[in-house]
């Protein structure tokens, strides 16, 4: 199954174990926008072309989700929040639902403003167990 890796910048540290658990059990992995240069949202709010880097990035979260078959959003702890999902995850996850695509959870749904949006996502809570995850 071809999965889609979503989450929080803050949370990019933690994907590596994860990839290589998913590509033995014999999944294709794709990574997040901008995972491969994490200081380019900086720059471009440092150039001024922030609004346009969003954009830019929205789009391409829309195509990755189209190509895959899942998304797995890793959610942990950010900032004392439990099971965080920020703005950009939530509208992954939103065109994860409206694209038909396998909606994984790594935590649970997070409490908050959001929880019965997410909740009608219908998304997989694998509890940290990526043996779940199957085609």
């Amino acid at each position: 199954m071809k999965i889609l890796i979503i989450c929080s910048k803050a949370f990019y540290p933690d994907i590596p174990p994860v990839q290589a658990k998913l590509e033995q059990t014999g999944h294709t992995i794709l990574l997040p926008n901008s995972y491969d240069n994490v200081n380019a949202e900086q720059q471009a709010w440092d150039n001024g072309t922030h609004s346009q880097f969003k954009k830019a990035m929205f789009q391409a979260s829309k195509d990755k989700i189209k190509e895959a078959d899942a998304v797995l959003c890793l959610n942990f702890e950010k900032n004392g929040q439990p099971d965080y999902i920020g703005g950009a995850t939530f509208l992954e996850l939103y065109d994860a639902f409206t694209y038909g695509k396998k909606i994984y959870l790594y935590n649970d749904i997070p409490q908050g403003m959001l929880y019965d949006e997410i909740e009608g996502f219908e998304p997989i809570l694998i509890h940290r167990d990526l043996t779940v995850i199957k085609d």
